[in-house]
């Protein structure tokens, strides 16, 4: 099921890349132009959305703007944030007047009529104040756990953080979140309501660093691995379902293709009445699969517990055979965060006697007997008994336990807690181990990731690794939530973001939910003494067709 969008499409859905910009955060939209705050610069810029003509406003005052990292416009007045200090000026005079100083960095700020909003990391608050009296009236929890910025939209509150790759809506007089999407990009720093035609779009400003191959004839080789600031604006399309307790986001269409090449390492005997099985990309309510078509070879088609596997047959294997085989699939994938809170999961129902069988045993080598292993599950929950707040506690004992690392094998949990480092396939083993010896029924999922690159469309894209993640069962819901497998890309100690907590981007591709990915059999038995990585390569490609335009 696709949500009611919430968003509409404009005249103008298109990526604004302004004209020698290095790195935006706080945006506006006033009279159709852009304006924009290059922090690095001191920029204060007008934005032509449509061709991305770019104009320095503040020429003669630079230096007062640099460093601003938050700017809204309210009745011809410019606010804007710079270091602890939050600024107004007339908008075109630019002769700053101070209207609070915080005891920490003021991240961003908005206006609405005569309330300010004010975010601050450090203090992990939405500071609102008087815009007349200059007084605080009162602050709320910021939702997310790094830098955000923000912006004001009738009743709502609108807030990105670039930490958490999301952005939040909040209601405006309570600050409680409506609910939360990710977005295509990483590390969001501003956001601002672009009106046409009756229609409001939101349009979200990204800034990072991005690694290239320099030339350097004074190297060897005669290139040079470096970074170079990237920033730009995109318009968010959000789908807000709150019977389903999720929201989707910016969409695109992928083709993903999964072949084995047959290269044994060694010499092995022929192989007969061989069925080769692989999973297919699954049905979700984020991912929709428009077409598969057979590589290489045909197959027919199987439904194992729900999911699609295709299914190659050879009646003998010879070891002197060659071949390559696999599928490509069309899918239609969409970033997807569920919003649950402890209160909708209170008073649950038991597991029935299927999920406690099939979800809560040790069926793969998860060494849940082992007093490491049993000690870990206890000390991770505490007292604690309700099952989102266990899930949540379990996640982030496990990350503080752990650090990570690529590894060409995996070991059981025990070892790995021993150890203290894993890679996610290892994190997958600890987290099922834990939440399953707390009665929590959960199951991996995954197999790959698209590389993140949504810009570079029609360009074939290989991943560097493999990849899993799991998804835990709430009961009377009916509901499997997905979480990251581990931290990721963030350091090490907390606080962690959520974003992956109950949330997938688009560019994470679901297949094979709770069945093998892979499994090969040899007269209906499978494999014992070879393993499908001593006779096979795997090739996987994605090509990210387009992107999906609001409904």
């Amino acid at each position: 099921m696709i949500a009611t969008p919430t968003s509409s499409t404009n005249s103008l859905w298109r990526t604004i890349r302004p004209i020698g910009a290095a790195t935006l955060h706080g945006i506006a939209f006033v009279d159709g132009k852009l304006i924009a705050i290059d922090t690095i610069k001191g920029h204060l810029l007008e934005i032509d959305p449509a061709n991305d003509n770019t104009t320095i406003i503040n020429p003669h005052a630079t230096a007062e703007f640099l460093d601003a990292t938050g700017i809204a416009l309210w009745e011809n007045t410019l606010w804007l944030t710079r270091e602890n200090t939050v600024y107004c000026c007339q908008f075109g005079e630019f002769k700053l007047q101070e209207f609070v100083t915080l005891p920490y960095p003021a991240n961003g700020v908005a206006v609405w009529q005569d309330t300010v909003y004010v975010t601050c990391q450090k203090m992990g608050d939405i500071l609102i104040f008087d815009r007349q009296t200059k007084s605080q009236i009162t602050q709320f929890f910021s939702p997310g756990v790094g830098v955000e910025n923000i912006t004001v939209c009738d009743e709502d509150l609108w807030v990105c953080d670039t930490t958490e790759q999301s952005v939040y809506c909040l209601d405006r007089a309570t600050g409680d979140i409506k609910f939360s999407v990710l977005t295509p990009f990483a590390s969001p720093t501003g956001l601002a309501f672009y009106r046409d035609r009756g229609n409001e779009t939101l349009y979200v400003a990204y800034a990072d660093e991005e690694a290239y191959l320099r030339d350097n004839p004074n190297a060897e080789p005669s290139h040079e691995l470096t970074y170079r600031d990237r920033t730009f604006i995109h318009p968010l399309d959000y789908y807000y379902n709150p019977t389903e307790h999720f929201a989707l986001s910016n969409g695109y269409l992928l083709e993903m293709i999964y072949t084995e090449e047959i290269a044994p390492l060694e010499d092995v005997s022929a192989l007969p009445q061989v069925e080769w099985r692989i999973a297919l990309p699954a049905e979700t309510d984020r991912q929709k699969v428009k077409h598969i078509e057979p590589v290489g070879l045909p197959f027919t088609e199987e439904v194992v517990e729900g999911q699609r596997v295709a299914v190659f047959k050879f009646d003998t294997l010879q070891p002197s055979e060659r071949h390559i085989f696999g599928w490509k699939a069309l899918i239609e994938v969409r970033g997807i965060k569920y919003r649950l809170t402890p209160r909708d999961v209170e008073d649950l129902p038991e597991l029935s006697p299927e999920f406690q069988s099939r979800y809560l045993v040790d069926d793969d080598e998860l060494a849940m007997d082992q007093l490491v292993v049993r000690r870990a599950a206890k000390e991770a929950i505490g007292t604690e008994t309700n099952l989102l707040r266990k899930v949540y506690k379990i996640r982030n004992y496990v990350y503080d336990e752990l650090s990570y690392g690529i590894k060409p094998h995996i070991d059981t949990p025990d070892v790995v807690l021993d150890r203290g480092i894993g890679s996610c396939g290892e994190y997958v083993g600890v987290l099922l181990a834990l939440l399953r010896l707390n009665g929590i029924a959960c199951r991996t999922i995954g197999r790959y990731k698209c590389p993140p690159y949504a810009e570079q469309q029609g360009i074939p894209l290989q991943p560097d690794f493999n990849h899993v993640w799991l998804e835990f069962y709430v009961p009377g819901l009916d509901k499997w939530l997905p979480m990251e497998s581990n931290p990721d890309d963030v350091g090490e100690n907390g606080p962690y973001p959520s974003r992956f907590f109950m949330g997938l981007a688009w560019y994470h591709i679901e297949i094979g939910k709770g069945i093998p990915f892979e499994t090969v059999t040899s007269k209906g038995l499978p494999l014992e003494e070879i393993s499908l990585g001593d006779i096979a390569i795997n090739h996987i490609r994605f090509t990210i067709v387009k992107e999906l335009l609001p409904e």
